[in-house]
């Protein structure tokens, strides 16, 4: 079959000729109908996050974010059929473990990050293998066709996480999201859904435009105030109920921060960059003084993806708002390559193979 290759760290991506996989006994192996790329792909690829322990040893097949049809079950699974849609989170979970057992299936205990870890070649290939498919394999109902499941991958779903269980937003709260790339813009969207009055933070003019189709409320160009957080705090008469830091760099992290009220909470969505290294300088006497709560948020359950599918059955959420473009798998490196510069908006996805 064909896939994306990393050979080596920031060189040029490669569509190659590899093996297809098999099942083990507890997974099943799915047709790949459609895979987001994501700027988590771009991180692996330049060979961020060893100290998450996301950084493969290369060769290795990229892609995290995809939807599919089961073509081979594995003899000891007991759930999924062939021919199932399937939607397939990219933090794989073993289903046993206390967390697991606890309804915390996206921080299991011997998680496996699907395209980021030697254990788990990615989905930017024609098939993928899913472990404890009992578990990992997350039924799509028949409402949801491919071109909408396809939008639903890390970026949707780890969004949805973030503002409906980590953030707890709606009630007409005042939600600030800073970094309006795929995971941003959906968190604007799904927290528009749940009944928040959202504000939408960035440098360019064309993402702020998209973040108030997708229900921002108003947004901030940080390019051209000298304070953006500042600038949330006037807007919200003293700061935001929750903010979000959905990019992972320094400056997002603390002007998110800064952002709230007191009482406020920050949801930290995006991973630091190779500048960073995992460790970010914050306020933590403000922390102490406001009553202020930082919570990250890692993925989604496979036992809480219902509800989100149900919201999007109903068409309160709507992953194909997202969807920027569709591309072959050939154009995946160049997509990648563009993310460099932030040259890509909303969740671009791989669905010709």
């Amino acid at each position: 079959m064909r896939a994306v290759m990393l050979e080596e760290f920031q060189e040029p991506l490669e569509v190659q000729d590899v093996e297809r996989p098999e099942p083990e006994s507890h997974g099943v192996v799915a047709k790949v109908d459609g895979c987001g790329v994501c700027r988590s792909d771009w991180h692996c690829w330049q060979g961020d996050w060893e100290w998450f322990g996301y950084r493969p040893d290369p060769p290795h097949i990229l892609g995290h974010e995809p939807c599919g049809t089961v073509v081979k079950v594995g003899e000891d699974v007991e759930t999924v059929s062939e021919g199932e849609h399937i939607a397939i989170p990219f933090n794989f979970a073993c289903g046993k473990c206390e967390l697991c057992r606890n309804g915390h299936e996206n921080i299991c205990e011997n998680h496996i990050g699907l395209g980021f870890m030697n254990e788990a070649p990615g989905a930017f290939a024609e098939e993928v293998h899913i472990p404890n498919a009992d578990i990992n394999a997350v039924p799509l109902p028949d409402e949801i066709d491919p071109d909408t499941a396809a939008g639903i991958g890390c970026r949707f779903m780890t969004s949805y996480h973030g503002m409906a269980h980590r953030g707890d937003v709606g009630r007409g709260e005042d939600v600030v999201v800073h970094g309006l790339g795929g995971i941003g813009l959906s968190a604007v969207h799904i927290a528009n859904a749940l009944g928040a009055n959202v504000i939408g933070v960035d440098l360019f003019d064309e993402k702020l435009e998209k973040a108030e189709n997708l229900g921002a409320i108003t947004t901030v160009n940080a390019a051209e105030v000298d304070d953006p957080a500042k600038e949330v705090r006037d807007l919200t008469d003293g700061g935001a109920d929750c903010s979000v830091d959905a990019l992972g760099i320094a400056t997002t992290c603390r002007n998110a921060v800064d952002s709230l009220g007191k009482g406020g909470r920050h949801v930290q969505i995006g991973l630091t960059t190779s500048e960073e290294e995992g460790e970010v300088s914050l306020p933590t006497d403000e922390f102490v003084a406001k009553e202020i709560d930082f919570r990250g948020s890692l993925g989604l359950q496979p036992s809480r993806y219902p509800e989100m599918l149900d919201m999007i059955k109903t068409g309160k959420i709507n992953p194909k708002e997202l969807v920027s473009e569709t591309i072959s798998l050939d154009e995946v490196p160049d997509t990648l390559a563009a993310m460099s510069d932030y040259d890509t908006m909303g969740i671009p996805v791989c669905s010709e193979f």
